[in-house]
């Protein structure tokens, strides 16, 4: 494995269709308004990710041509995915990304997410790679709720695979483990996302306005 070097960083943004995402908040929303937030969070992403300093572009993943569209108006570059899954839409996102020395992975539902936040992921890197300039690198932002990833930079890109889903905050610190990497979790608003109805009542009473971007 080559040596960490966050001189390019790439973020990748996995998302499932405009029509089948977010099933969970099928009571509150309407399809419609299930779409129109999906974008939004979308949106806000994308724009985090570049004005983010310390990034280098970012790349949009996901089967929904429409959705693709839409990402690509909004700046970012796209990929058609042609697996299933999370974790294989990142693989596909992560080889399409080239010459990046490194990737951010950043689920498009962050409603919190800032470009300033996304800094921090590289500079704490930054700093890992000064202490231990031949390990490679894992920052990990979990969720409020302890259990899974909000947020996953690696550096190099191929540091440790993805594990995403049930209990992968855990999985993801066991493979940087057994990687020999660096293992480095942050807090703060990344650690929050929107699944549930209940997420988006917290996300009101927080002050984010994850309508944004409609």
């Amino acid at each position: 494995m080559t040596a960490a070097d966050l001189s390019r960083v790439v973020a990748l943004v996995p998302v499932r269709s405009l029509s089948g995402a977010k099933s969970r908040l099928g009571e509150p929303l309407d399809p419609e308004e299930r779409a129109d937030l999906i974008l939004a969070l979308l949106r806000r992403t994308v724009d985090a990710a570049r004005a983010a300093r310390r990034l280098a572009g970012v790349l949009v993943v996901s089967r929904d041509p429409e959705l693709l569209e839409r990402a690509r108006a909004m700046g970012a570059v796209t990929v058609r995915q042609e697996t299933d899954g999370l974790n294989e839409a990142l693989v596909e996102a992560r080889l399409a990304a080239g010459a990046a020395t490194a990737v951010v992975a950043l689920p498009a539902d962050l409603p919190g997410i800032t470009a300033a936040a996304i800094d921090r992921l590289a500079e704490t890197a930054e700093q890992a790679l000064r202490e231990s300039p031949d390990r490679p690198v894992v920052v990990l932002v979990p969720d409020r709720h302890g259990s899974g990833t909000n947020a996953l930079l690696l550096a190099p890109p191929g540091a440790i695979d993805f594990r995403f889903g049930e209990g992968s905050r855990a999985a993801h610190a066991a493979a940087a483990g057994a990687a020999g990497a660096t293992y480095l979790e942050l807090d703060g608003p990344l650690s929050f996302d929107v699944d549930t109805p209940d997420d988006l009542l917290e996300a009101d009473r927080r002050g984010l306005d994850h309508e944004a971007g409609r």
